[in-house]
């Protein structure tokens, strides 16, 4: 949770970015739109130095691609979002936008249709080290964003909605991030990936909470996949296979080998919900040291594939939820779930919870830990 707390602390969930301008020697604040001197945000690529804002207006930009080189650079959409539609077009071959400064942050976005030869375009393609993203949107891209490996590289996603993404090979994803140092995904809602996985991340370090990952009726392959293990907490989400998924493994960690110089898996309060006839909830590599606490289980499958630490797990039916067929599984008064669960090692406790759509707040405390995803009120 220490990147999260991070995050917060830093202010990467406030508002837009002030729009003041600078002076010359210090940063800038360039602003795009139809009707500025700025028409489209590629035109501020070509003008931006680091540390400069830039702010989008609403609309969409059809077919403009940039490259980004700046560091410490904050691209946002101002007074709301603001859609990069690729039209067929992709920086470098690579993606709508491909960032390669260092330390950017992007909020407010809304990036769709990447589609590139290597069937590997994505809305973003990060190449730089360190990336906020925050209220922004990813769909109908071959990945939503990719990420290269870079061992000092934080990324943070925040807030932020992927949907319809992958090319339909199941090698391109709606989140997929490479070996980096650490990956926080918080308070986003990921969904409909077209048969690869929701999100798949080869960090070394994961914090994955209070989200909501549904297939719906797309061919999804895995909601998460861990495949190189990694020091990983998954709490506090909502995660719900589909009928149509292409594999009946909700939660998988090491199955490309546990790489990663740690081997140890927190899964916490979450909600897991399986659609399928069967299947496994929490796969795990040999040598995996999971623990799981206070995890409801909804629907066909077993808890594990491995031995866990498995404490207060409970499989519950859908009439403990408020409107699971409208994926609200916050729990209803009379739920066997209130009040069942047992206490976590603070570093590892589901703190957020999922608000619907992609947000969180503070998990509230009220008496005893209740199981699942959410606390009720």
């Amino acid at each position: 949770m220490r990147a999260l707390a991070l995050a917060l602390a830093a202010g990467l969930l406030s508002a837009a970015p002030a729009t003041t301008s600078y002076a010359d020697t210090g940063p800038r604040t360039w602003r795009v739109g139809p009707d500025r001197e700025l028409t489209t945000p590629s035109a501020a690529a070509a003008l931006a130095r680091d540390g400069d804002t830039v702010l989008i207006d609403p609309g969409t930009y059809s077919g403009d691609v940039a490259t980004w080189t700046q560091d410490d650079l904050t691209l946002a959409g101002d007074g709301g979002r603001a859609h990069l539609r690729a039209d067929g077009n992709a920086a470098q071959g690579k993606a709508i936008w491909v960032v390669q400064g260092d330390n950017t942050t992007v909020d407010r976005i809304e990036l769709s249709g990447a589609a590139v030869p290597d069937r590997n375009g994505a809305g973003i393609r990060l190449e730089g080290t360190g990336l906020t993203v925050q209220r922004s949107w990813f769909h109908d891209n071959e990945n939503g964003i990719l990420t290269g490996a870079d061992s000092e590289s934080d990324v943070f996603v925040l807030r932020s909605r992927f949907f319809r993404n992958g090319y339909g090979d199941g090698y391109s994803h709606n989140l997929y991030v490479g070996a980096v140092r650490s990956l926080t995904v918080a308070g986003c809602w990921l969904s409909d990936a077209d048969t690869g996985h929701e999100l798949k991340s080869r960090a070394t370090g994961n914090t994955i909470v209070a989200n909501r990952i549904s297939d719906g009726d797309a061919t999804a392959s895995y909601s998460i996949d861990l495949p190189n293990g990694g020091r990983s907490l998954v709490a506090g989400n909502v995660v719900v296979q589909g009928p149509r998924s292409e594999n009946p493994t909700l939660v998988s960690y090491g199955a490309e080998g546990l790489t990663n110089p740690s081997h140890t898996l927190w899964v916490v309060n979450n909600t897991f919900v399986n659609r399928r006839t069967s299947g496994t909830f929490v796969a795990l590599a040999s040598g995996a040291r999971a623990h799981l606490r206070n995890n409801l289980l909804v629907g066909s499958g077993d808890l594990t594939s491995a031995r866990a630490d498995a404490r207060a797990n409970r499989r519950v039916g859908l009439g403990d939820f408020v409107d699971p067929a409208g994926d609200d599984y916050r729990l209803t008064a009379s739920s066997r779930a209130v009040d069942r669960g047992v206490r976590v090692p603070s570093r590892w406790r589901a703190q957020q919870q999922y608000v619907h759509p992609a947000r969180d707040e503070r998990r509230p405390v009220v008496g005893r830990l209740d199981l699942g995803a959410y606390e009720l009120g």
